[in-house]
Parts: structure tokens; sequence; C-alpha cells
């Protein structure tokens, strides 16, 4: 006997070998089209938040501005996301104002494209200037402007959650403190609140924190060791 179903299913029961009857709720699909998600069509709301940064080097008498504004995606849900959404530089110095314009566009357009933008970060860092880079105080080394600009970025995206911070464990932090106060009790030269004067740059952090320590070349800052 055919019968023809004209109300919607919304569950069933399952006879088991018992003779026992089960009931199977059939579940419930989350409605996927409601949330939002990043692209280039998402419209820029009346006001955004975002963070402004201070990139100040040596090759210029002028500070560079950077700020970042983020929107925030299904705000009040438990798919609340925040990501970046635009990039503005700013700055007295007029000499690299047309590749800072494009740089800013691009790098705008990667944030509203959607997806994983982390990416720039790498690419941003990975520049250098033929001229030569620059150490920052506290011993850090940035090969270029456009470097210190992802340095800036990839805080930014720690800051809001995109990326993850590398951290020391512990035990190798007290290690790694109680090495460098022995060692700047031994070096008369080493300024309090900074790494030893004589220290190289290391590779893995771009800080001059690298020194011999146990006969093995350690970094005081990322605790890299060529020793493992």
């Amino acid at each position: 006997m055919v019968k023809k179903i004209e109300k919607k299913i919304v569950s069933y029961k399952v006879a088991s070998n018992d003779g026992i009857e089960e009931e199977a709720t059939k579940p419930t699909q989350t409605t996927e089209s409601n949330i939002i998600q990043m692209h280039e069509k998402v419209s820029r709301p009346e006001a955004l938040s975002g963070s402004t940064y201070k990139i100040k080097t040596p090759l210029s008498d002028h500070a560079l501005y950077l700020t970042i504004n983020d929107i925030i995606l299904n705000e009040g849900t438990d798919h609340e996301l925040r990501r970046p959404f635009e990039i503005f530089i700013n700055s007295k110095n007029m000499d690299h104002f047309q590749w800072i314009v494009a740089l800013t566009r691009v790098i705008s357009a990667v944030f509203r494209k959607g997806g994983d933008c982390t990416f720039l970060v790498e690419e941003l860092k990975a520049v250098f200037d033929p001229q030569g880079g620059y150490f920052k105080p506290g011993g850090k080394f940035m090969p270029s402007l456009v470097a210190e600009i992802g340095w800036a970025i990839e805080d930014h995206l720690q800051k809001i959650g995109l990326l993850i911070a590398p951290k020391i464990p512990e035990h190798q932090q007290k290690i790694l403190d109680a090495k460098r106060s022995e060692f700047e009790t031994k070096t008369t030269s080493a300024e309090s609140g900074s790494f030893p004067s004589n220290a190289e740059v290391c590779k893995k952090c771009n800080v001059k924190a690298v020194i011999l320590m146990d006969g093995c070349m350690t970094c005081l800052n990322c605790g890299d060791s060529k020793c493992g």
C-alpha cells in the first residue's frame, strides 16, 4: 500500500530487534548562510575601530604612522570575528609617497578579499634594502622600511588573534635570564636593560643578542642556539 506523505518529516522511529522503538531526531542544520565571512563585497561600516603604530627610522627625520582598521563580523553572536579591513600610512616625509600609497592599497585589497592574510607578514619582512638596513633601539635589526611595516602588521595580527606570538618555555627563559645576568656581571661594557654590546645579530629574530655561551652561540632574546 502506497501512502503519500504530505507533511515535512521532522523525526522517525526505528524498531530494534528487541522490539523497542528508538526515536531518532533529525539534526537541525545551522543556517550557514546567515554567517558572514570576509569577502570583497562586504560593505564598509560608517565607523571602524583600529590601532595606530609609530615607525621611526634613522633613515628619515619624520616618523611614519601606520593605522590598521578592523571590521567585526557577526557581532554579538557565537561566530563573531575581528578581521583587518584597511590600512593607512601617513608621514610628513613625501619621498616615499608613491610606493606607500600603492602598498596600502594592495594590502587593503588583500584584507578585504578574505581568506588567510597572514602571509603578508612574512612577505614584507623578507624585503631587504640594497643600501643596508638599520638597528632599532634595543638591538633589533630591520633589513628595510618595508620589513618594519611587516613587523607592525604582525604585531597587530597577534593583537586581534589571527597570529599567535611564539613564546619561550618558562624553564628555558629562566636559564636564559640566569646566563644573561652571569654574562653581564663579567662584561663591564654591558648596558643595563639591554643586550651585551658585543652581541651579534640573531638570524631568527633579527635582534643583536647572540653571544658565546657555554661554548655555543646562543640568542638571549629568542633562545635560538646552534647546538640545538
